[in-house]
């Protein structure tokens, strides 16, 4: 028995391996920009180089790290490497983490490339063991689920600062229009299974038993009110039941609201995103998308184009500019409350008119705590041959609120300026409709992140969906950086 085991001479080995080897694994972004400096197993790999090209400039900005010399009862995976491999699964379309695991044993170079600890063995010409360094299907998966979403968010933010910076390199001017919308999300349940008998599948309290985080609601088929008939509402013949009326479809999950900006003649990106369980309202996404936008930006954007499932007073006083006229949200006219497109309208001073064309009188003001997300001041508003002081004039329409008893016509309505735009916007100007064209924009990035996988996730966790999602949007950038650079360098 000899007295100095192998792992001593392996030890030695791979110690001059390393010190050899400049730069250093695991630095993406250092062997992007030294790639002649790389081994020569890195740079006779086509995989390694081609992935080395396309995620090298997204990690130029360090992300989070936790502890690497604590314990964590598994090798210690960065999470650098662990983002770089997941963006490499979601490129080469692989369908699970053992997917992932077997691509990347099949090529070693990706391993010492992407910063996994390294099992030294002089079984391999390059010097470790591409089985032990990888971790195992399981913890890949756990990573996953248990990394917080300020990490790969930290990587989505990299992706546009990198969008932006190209744009200053190739004097680009960035749109000043942002567009907004929501996509649903199935989650991976039997209830979501139209094939599968599930006793009451659309009891909202019935948590489905896969999936702990996920939410019942609704995809609309549309988000405007039908055009009223003139047809009763219960026909005398052949009536319709209730119960057979579609108003959408039904699904457990989850939904994903991003904020997409287009490039004239160039393609689109997303500028913010947020992932959240499918009984939110599409309104809920608006404010925590547009304080993304802020953060990135550093100022709210001048234009904002979405569905008719954003129209809200709010979302056209946040867009409202007192010194920039052109200033404005493009948002299609949903008629809530039962209102038509010109159901209100209003005096110079701000007041509405009542049906009989008369500017209604201020009576009184409130804070609104419950009828909204956003605490906001209300007005309420009676009508003039009553208030402040009643007059002996008839209502020149002759209304029915016309008595001493009613007391004419009121109105109560939020008191910001967005209340009255809603109303007064021009929907059939040229300007209001070349805007509003560019919420395609937002289409064409959720095609491409269908295509990615986004709707149908084989996964059965809110944070590991919302990671999931994060990743597949900070690709779909990443893609269009490169396509920029490719248009940029063949047209010199």
């Amino acid at each position: 028995m000899i007295r100095n085991p192998i792992v001593t001479p392996v030890k030695a080995l791979w110690s001059r391996f390393q010190a050899s080897s400049s730069p250093k694994s695991g630095n993406l972004y250092a062997c992007w920009v030294n790639q002649e400096k790389l081994p020569e197993f890195i740079r006779s790999s086509q995989p390694a180089v081609r992935f080395l090209n396309l995620l090298g400039p997204l990690f130029e900005t360090q992300i989070p790290e936790r502890n690497l010399i604590r314990n964590w009862g598994q090798p210690t995976i960065p999470n650098s490497a662990f983002l770089a491999a997941c963006l490499i699964k979601l490129e080469e379309g692989r369908d699970s983490m053992g997917d992932l695991l077997l691509y990347l044993h099949e090529h070693p170079a990706l391993i010492w490339l992407l910063g996994f600890p390294l099992v030294p063995s002089t079984r391999y010409s390059f010097g470790f063991d591409p089985q032990a360094s990888l971790p195992t299907e399981r913890h890949m998966a756990r990573l996953l689920r248990q990394t917080p979403n300020q990490v790969f968010q930290a990587l989505f933010v990299n992706s546009v600062h990198l969008l932006l910076q190209e744009f200053a390199r190739q004097g680009i001017l960035m749109n000043d229009c942002v567009s907004l919308d929501t996509k649903h999300i199935l989650a991976w349940v039997k209830e979501n299974n139209p094939k599968a008998y599930v006793d009451q599948r659309y009891k909202k309290d019935l948590q489905p038993k896969g999936d702990p985080d996920c939410r019942l609601g609704c995809k609309r088929k549309h988000n405007q009110r039908l055009q009223q008939s003139d047809e009763p509402a219960t026909p005398k013949t052949n009536p319709l039941p209730a119960g057979n009326l579609q108003i959408g479809e039904f699904y457990w999950g989850y939904g994903s609201g991003i904020v997409v900006v287009k490039i004239p003649n160039k393609g689109e990106f997303v500028l913010a995103e947020l992932t959240q369980p499918f009984n939110c309202p599409d309104l809920s996404y608006f404010f925590p998308l547009m304080q993304k936008t802020e953060q990135i930006l550093g100022s709210k954007p001048r234009l904002g184009t979405f569905d008719a499932a954003f129209d809200a007073w709010y979302v056209y006083d946040y867009f409202h500019r007192d010194d920039d006229p052109l200033a404005f949200a493009a948002v299609p006219f949903s008629e809530k409350g039962r209102y038509k497109t010109k159901g209100r309208m209003f005096d110079a001073q701000g007041s509405p008119l009542c049906a009989a064309g008369l500017a209604m009188s201020l009576l009184f003001t409130f804070t609104d705590r419950t009828t909204c997300p956003v605490e906001h001041e209300r007005s309420k508003y009676g009508c003039p041959l009553f208030f402040p002081e009643p007059t002996r004039k008839t209502c020149p329409i002759r209304h029915k609120n016309n008595t001493k008893a009613k007391k004419g016509c009121t109105v109560v309505m939020p008191s910001s300026i967005g209340a009255r735009l809603r109303y007064t916007l021009d929907r059939n100007s040229q300007t209001y409709k070349d805007l509003y064209r560019q919420r395609t924009a937002v289409e064409r990035i959720n095609s491409q992140a269908f295509q990615l996988g986004i709707e149908r996730p084989h996964l059965r966790n809110g944070s590991a969906i919302a990671n999931l999602n994060t990743l597949i949007y900070t690709l779909i950038n990443l893609r269009f950086f490169h396509r920029l650079r490719q248009q940029h360098s063949s047209a010199l």
